[in-house]
């Protein structure tokens, strides 16, 4: 009895939190983070310059092994959280642009747009409590655990159903939409209890979702209906 008493102590030991998870706010923290996610974003733009200038005169590496690795991680890591009801605010990791430029392949523009401005927003967000962070963090993680899902089958060289990627890039607009579309709810239902927000988190919200919703729209015409009707013609 004693014994088991004992182990069952020190298993709820082990759970305790830790002192920082104690923490009721640390907005002053994010404050000064947030004052820096600009430089932040414009040093992942210059290192996205000066890696493909790197490359521009060197063959790609083959990353197989480590490009699996990556993605299989990012897909249970945001499936995880999105099952368990608790999303956590992490800004969107650049690993993909690494492999990308290491592998000479064609970076458009959505990709950079995306994850420079995203860095900006989550932490205005955070250090805001934006009120529709919630839902903007579990659609993120709920598309993104597909995303990465596909992305990992690809880099085994796992040929996924042709429709495959079209659901994620479909995914992906209506997680714009859906944005944008809380973002505004969330302005009208200002005055009650939990969605307090301001003109200026309707603004930012609304501008980065529209533009993204836009750029993906444009994303899947290209390469799921121009490329169709190309080759359709081209077998004709």
């Amino acid at each position: 009895m004693v014994t088991a008493m004992n182990v069952s102590d020190e298993v709820e030991q082990m759970f305790q939190p830790y002192n920082f998870e104690l923490f009721q706010d640390i907005r002053p923290v994010l404050e000064e983070y947030w004052a820096t996610s600009f430089t932040i974003a414009l040093i992942y733009l210059l290192l996205i310059f000066v890696g493909q200038n790197y490359m521009r005169a060197r063959k790609g590496f083959n990353l197989q092994g480590p490009l699996i690795l990556w993605s299989f991680c990012l897909a249970i890591f945001r499936v995880v959280p999105t099952l368990g009801g608790m999303p956590a605010m992490t800004p969107h990791l650049p690993g993909d642009t690494a492999f990308i430029i290491l592998y000479k392949w064609p970076l458009i523009f959505v990709h950079w747009y995306h994850h420079s401005t995203e860095l900006v927003y989550k932490s205005f967000g955070y250090k805001n409590k934006v009120a529709a962070g919630g839902w903007f963090m579990t659609m993120n993680y709920g598309v993104r655990a597909i995303m990465y899902t596909y992305y990992t089958l690809k880099a085994a060289k796992v040929k996924p159903p042709r429709w495959f990627p079209m659901l994620v890039t479909s995914l992906q607009i209506l997680q714009m939409f859906m944005g944008a579309t809380v973002g505004i709810l969330t302005y009208i239902w200002r005055q009650e209890q939990g969605c307090h927000t301001t003109k200026e988190h309707l603004f930012w919200s609304f501008i980065l979702y529209t533009t993204y919703f836009l750029l993906f729209v444009q994303f899947f015409h290209q390469n799921y209906v121009i490329t169709k009707v190309k080759a359709k013609t081209k077998s004709q």
